[in-house]
């Protein structure tokens, strides 16, 4: 008889793994320990990789693909009664008061568009323009709007991933997963004082991965950001089909359906998990929001959340079979694009476990890259 697969790691990338691969069929228990600090738990996303200046193309071709499957993803969750997902196609207002950089962005998503359809219709606006848009921006802004491009709630979503993967026969527990070790092969894992027997096992815990590999003999070169998201309100003002605003540096700006405001992140390196929301944080994230919005002056403060994001060496996440260990795979080092990358992750991962054909060149996000 064959054995469940076992997921550990209940973020965005155990829970599409989850998903997909009850999908297809196959008997899945996803555990998850509920760690403060879960990276999709604190996430607000933006889906608009399509004018990133970053040059990788093996992390765009993560990003890109990420993108282009969300419709379908949701299509497939709502089929199963999940209709608040947290994602919504609002288009994305890219800003600058820099005519050239302006130029490059419209360029560049020209360019995307070619291999992206997906990216729908790129708009110049002027300020008056921008402002019409999202009325509470600085008036200096011009931007380039993108309709293709989406914010995700990361909560609404995961839950929504876990609700659809159980709808479709896996089984959720909450603990503490111990790997059991038989030779080359984990034969199960060990979780709140009972064995559980697997077919193979999958690692998806993020930060918290270095700690299980480390059970097994092995150092993975996993690092972590802390990110801290304020979320504001203004009572009254209706938000919820506001685009989402991209502007120049690494903070944005969303609004969410409960007249809320959402300004993010910060990016701290960090070596152990502090799960403090800290003065300093709070001034940049305000100081750099009001910047771009002046009328958030006004709005209540209604809480700052606080996640860790995994990195792996080169900033490209990993994907494959764990090193000396026949049936135990793993992804990690989303970073800050894990709302993006991670439905499309979760589905590669789902196709490995089943030995079916990827969507990607797997030694382009090689394991033994992030093995000390």
């Amino acid at each position: 008889m064959r054995k469940p697969y076992v997921i550990i790691g209940g973020g965005i990338l155990g829970a599409s793994t989850a998903f997909y691969l009850t999908q297809q069929g196959a008997e899945v228990i996803l555990i998850d320990r509920n760690d403060e600090g879960q990276a999709t738990d604190a996430a607000a996303g933006i889906i608009c990789p399509w004018i990133s200046q970053r040059r990788n193309k093996k992390w765009y071709h993560l990003a890109k693909n990420g993108a282009r499957i969300y419709p379908s993803l949701i299509t497939a969750l709502e089929k199963l009664g999940e209709q608040d997902t947290g994602y919504e196609q609002v288009g994305a207002l890219s800003l600058h008061t820099d005519t050239a950089k302006l130029d490059g962005m419209e360029e560049r998503a020209y360019q995307r568009r070619e291999d992206a359809p997906e990216i729908g219709d790129i708009i110049r606006l002027n300020a008056e323009e921008t402002q019409q848009r999202f009325p509470m921006l600085d008036k200096d802004y011009q931007a380039v709007f993108i309709s293709g491009a989406a914010r995700v709630d990361g909560r609404k979503l995961l839950q929504s991933l876990k609700n659809a993967a159980q709808a479709n026969g896996a089984t959720l527990l909450s603990g503490d997963a111990a790997l059991q070790v038989t030779g080359d092969r984990v034969t199960g894992v060990l979780c709140n004082n009972e064995v559980i027997a697997s077919e193979k096992v999958i690692l998806a815990n993020g930060a918290w991965m270095k700690e299980t590999a480390a059970s097994l003999g092995i150092q993975l070169d996993v690092s972590f950001q802390r990110a801290q998201i304020m979320h504001l309100e203004m009572p009254g003002l209706e938000t919820s089909d506001w685009p989402v605003v991209m502007p120049p540096g690494a903070k944005y700006l969303l609004t969410q359906d409960d007249h809320r405001f959402v300004i993010g992140s910060t990016h701290e390196d960090q070596t152990n998990f502090d799960y403090r929301v800290t003065a300093g944080a709070s001034l940049d994230i305000l100081h750099q929001g009001l910047a771009i919005a002046p009328d958030l002056a006004e709005a209540t403060v209604l809480e700052t959340r606080v996640g860790f994001r995994p990195y792996t060496p080169g900033f490209l996440p990993v994907i494959g079979e764990l090193p000396g260990y026949t049936n135990v795979l793993l992804a990690n080092g989303l970073g800050s694009s894990g709302l993006t990358m991670g439905p499309f992750l979760g589905q590669q991962l789902a196709k490995l476990t089943l030995d079916d054909k990827l969507d990607i060149q797997p030694e382009h996000y090689d394991v033994l890259s992030a093995i000390k």
